[in-house]
């Protein structure tokens, strides 16, 4: 299935149906009077985030929504049938944004949430409504209100809990293929990863989490080189970032330093997210090699680098297990902070029980 992150889609609700203009006429009742129904309401249109896709596909064939209208109102005081609601099932984690793909709607990044996107127009009146003691044969009736129409910009963050980095051929895609299920491509070629892949990461029961691997990076990608830096929204929402740096390269300080300044440029929050760095390849290096080479990676990121080979998994374990107490103290965290949130005036101003 081809992936894709961001569309542009048009919406629109129903209009509201109009009332009715009728007179009550049976057998045997002289004095019949208005009988107009009163119209129904328009369709909504609503965005929901639903489990099972991990991709905004869907919305590349088809990106014109219109909610039905209301029904109209019919005599013997019938009100026209409401339109139903229109949906736009989306991955959790999407976000919609007005037409000017600045101005945040909403960040669906849980299971079940739901925006109104358009609101359906509300019914006319039918002429029973405007029956009084001095117009008692009203031939009034109101039109249903028209609906709502917007351009909006659906775009997909996936959700993962840690995240890889690093430039082109940098062992990304091979890491995520030792520690998880999935199954990126993998080749001897720069960019040979085009779109994001996620894999999990399982360390036995109740210990698990979400990998996230994106395109790599390289100088001048916050201009526009390489594959850019439109796939850097997908590692936004990780707890930690894991840095693999090619050990055979020349230099690999300067090849931390690239990805750095990109991050920077970038914004987003990035730069500041806690980070792991890791000398990859050390297979195909000599102890003299990785000693010299993770020595200069110290030095440009001020802290020690793990040492690793994706191909051969040495190191992979320990990689694997300071990432996982990040993103599980991470958690804990969060939920720690909803609980406090959810909490009354009551409950906190009595203090924590067990």
């Amino acid at each position: 299935m081809k992936f894709l992150d961001q569309c542009k889609v048009y919406v629109r609700s129903g209009d509201g149906g109009d009332g009715c203009v009728s007179f009550r006429r049976e057998k045997f009742i002289p004095f019949g009077g208005p009988d107009g129904g009163d119209g129904g309401r328009g369709g909504d249109v609503i965005v929901e985030a639903v489990e099972g896709l991990n991709t905004l596909i869907d919305y590349r064939y088809q990106q014109h929504f219109k909610a039905a209208r209301g029904g109209h109102g019919m005599g013997k005081n019938r009100t026209g049938a409401d339109s139903p609601t229109t949906v736009l099932k989306v991955p959790v984690g999407t976000q919609v944004f007005e037409e000017d793909q600045e101005t945040l709607i909403a960040d669906l990044d849980h299971l079940g949430d739901t925006v109104l996107l358009a609101q359906g127009g509300s019914g006319g009146w039918g002429n029973t409504k405007f029956k009084s003691s001095t117009n008692q044969a009203p031939r009034r009736y109101n039109p249903g209100l028209e609906g709502e129409e917007r351009w909006i910009w659906l775009r997909l963050k996936l959700i993962a809990d840690a995240g890889l980095l690093g430039m082109p051929n940098a062992g990304k895609s091979t890491f995520l293929a030792a520690v998880s299920a999935a199954k990126p491509k993998i080749a001897d070629y720069p960019f040979t990863t085009l779109i994001p892949n996620l894999g999990v990461v399982s360390l036995g029961v109740g210990a698990s989490f979400v990998l996230a691997d994106i395109p790599g990076l390289i100088e001048g990608a916050a201009e526009g080189a390489g594959v850019g830096t439109r796939f850097l929204g997908h590692v936004e929402r990780c707890s930690v970032l894991l840095h693999l740096v090619d050990g055979t390269q020349d230099d690999v300080g300067e090849a931390y330093r690239v990805i750095r300044a990109e991050l920077k440029a970038y914004g987003g929050g990035l730069a500041e997210k806690p980070e792991i760095v890791a000398l990859n390849k050390i297979d195909a290096m000599t102890d003299d090699e990785i000693k010299e080479k993770a020595a200069a990676l110290k030095k440009a990121c001020k802290q020690t680098p793990l040492r690793l080979s994706g191909a051969t998994g040495k190191g992979v374990p320990e990689t694997v297990q300071k990432l996982f107490q990040i993103v599980d103290a991470d958690k804990k965290a969060q939920r720690a902070a909803q609980a406090e949130a959810e909490m009354t005036p009551e409950e906190k101003a009595k203090g924590w029980t067990p």
